[in-house]
């Protein structure tokens, strides 16, 4: 389970490591983790919490997307990616919103009966 730990407990682990108390100590007294600590200590601030969710603005133009799939509609979601500069989940998720599909070509069944 990920738990977000208060700026007290952030700020005890911290003093303690500050004034001498070793990583392995403050891992095992203030049940955090190892890695924990150490992104505290290398964070530039370590009692501000980062939001979830997208870091930045939207980088995808789905009007531009949906010209790009007319003039190329062979090209990969890994071309498309990198084109527009995106992950390709990116191009993916852009793709199913505007409701374009991969289009197959359906092969006749052959029917083997005697």
């Amino acid at each position: 389970m990920i738990m977000a730990y208060s700026t007290a407990v952030r700020r005890r682990v911290l003093d303690f490591i500050h004034n001498g108390g070793r990583k392995v100590a403050a891992e095992r007294l203030f049940g955090v983790s190892r890695r924990t600590i150490y992104n505290w200590l290398e964070a530039a601030d370590p009692f501000v919490r980062g939001k979830p969710g997208p870091k930045g603005p939207r980088r995808l133009d789905y009007e531009a997307l949906r010209q790009q799939v007319a003039a190329c509609p062979d090209a990969t979601l890994k071309e498309r990616a990198q084109h527009f500069g995106v992950p390709a989940h990116g191009i993916f998720y852009a793709l199913s919103k505007l409701n374009i599909t991969r289009k197959k070509k359906r092969r006749p069944i052959k029917n083997n009966a005697r």
